[in-house]
Parts: structure tokens; sequence; C-alpha cells
């Protein structure tokens, strides 16, 4: 299992177990119905989710599967109850689970944010030490550095568990989701019939004085064909008979 695989639900429940450790340890580990509570907080959540039981048991249970979390229920305990393992299963300490899950359960965040958001779990004195915390989770693959907004003062990173793209490297809004286009139904070809083209009316100043002469030489050849064949009264014949003496 890649941790850059988990989906939403997954990288909810991660994060609210990293956080509840530490904001509420009385009520921790978290039992089902207390981990959708704090799945679906409306405060210090982005997006707020409305995940039901179902959801987050299986969310739970595929984290435990993956080595991030385990059942810590106790032998007098009725309710199933949850508790992480992310410091094994993704070998970090406290601050930088801290940051890792205001980054889990708000989306990218400054580092002025992530220092304030974290105080509740972890002691970050200063933006260098965000800064430097912000270094081990990107050297380790879990995080990443995006670019600043037009009009922002300060990069932003985001978690990576999900495999990023969430925003883009350059910092803009989350990428639309592709829209299929609707099926293209092939119209068949419609027949038609042939249209017949007008004639080209052919205009040479020099047609007619061509076929004349044509005209001219049929006729003389016809004429001496005639004479070949004999069809023409010799010229001796001509004058009609001879006198008697």
């Amino acid at each position: 299992m890649h941790f850059d695989r988990l989906t939403a639900p997954e990288q909810r429940v991660l994060g609210c177990l990293i956080e509840k450790r530490w904001t509420t340890p009385d009520q921790y580990p978290l039992s089902v119905n207390a981990l959708r509570l704090a799945c679906n907080q409306s405060t210090n959540r982005d997006p707020v989710t409305t995940y039901d039981e179902v959801t987050v048991r299986a969310a739970a249970d595929r984290l435990c599967r993956y080595g991030l979390a385990r059942l810590a229920s106790g032998h007098s305990s009725r309710a199933t109850k949850y508790r992480h393992l992310a410091e094994e299963g993704l070998g970090l300490g406290r601050e930088e689970l801290s940051v890792l899950a205001v980054l889990l359960l708000r989306g990218a965040q400054t580092p002025g944010e992530l220092k304030a958001r974290s105080e509740r779990m972890a002691a970050l004195g200063s933006l260098h030490d965000v800064d430097r915390v912000l270094a081990v989770l990107t050297e380790r693959g879990y995080v990443r550095r995006l670019d600043r907004r037009p009009g922002q003062k300060e990069d932003r990173f985001e978690q990576l568990l999900g495999g990023g793209g969430q925003e883009d490297a350059a910092g803009g809004d989350a990428a639309p989701v592709p829209v299929a286009s609707p099926p293209v139904v092939a119209t068949p070809p419609v027949a038609t019939s042939p249209v017949a083209t007008p004639p080209v009316a052919v205009r040479d100043a020099d047609l007619e004085s061509r076929v004349a002469a044509l005209e001219a030489e049929v006729a003389t050849l016809r004429a001496e064909l005639a004479r070949l064949r004999g069809d023409e009264p010799a010229e001796s014949q001509v004058g009609g008979a001879a006198p008697i003496s």
C-alpha cells in the first residue's frame, strides 16, 4: 500500500485520530461515533463532511490494514475504538504529525496558518520551527510546496497522502472535474440525386470559319471521289453528238 493513495475518508479519519490524541486525550482512543463526529465537525475542517458511521468504520478498518491505525477496544468496552499508528507507519514525530494533521483536516496552508492551527497539538515556537518541520515532511514525500497566488505573501503547502492534485503546482484552485461529453450519434448519409450540369456555351471567334473550311474540303474530296469512279462524263464527250457527213 502506498500512503499517497489514501481516499478522502481515510485522510479525514487519520487526521482526526492524530488531532484528538493530543487535543482530547481523555476521549482517546475514539469510538466509531466519536470519530464520526470528529470527521464531520463544522469548525477546523475544510471541506465540511457528512460521513456516516459505515463510511467512517470502513475507512478506519482500511487504515488498520495499512498499518496506520489499530483497534484499541478494552475488554470492558462495548464500543469499537481506534487509535492511530502514524508514528510507526510514517516514521514521524509529534511536531511533524501535528503539521500533517492540520493539512489533512484543512487543506493547503501557509506556514503562519500551520503554526497557529497546530499549537494545540505541538508547540512550534516560531515560523523557523514550522519551516524545519515542513522541510522534513517535504523530504519524506508527505508534503509539497505550492507557489504563491497573486497577492499572497507566503507560499502554501499541501499534504500528499492522497496523491495531491487538489491544487496545481502553480497554486491555483482545484482543477475542475472533467465532464463527459454527450455521445455523438452518427447521422446516416442522405442519398442525393446527381444534379445535371448545364452545358457550357463555347464561344470561339474562329469556329464558324473553321467549320466552313472543313465543309468545302469535304465537298472537294467527294467530287474527286466521284470523278475517279467514272460517275462524271469524260471531257471529250461534252458538247453533244458528232456531226454526220
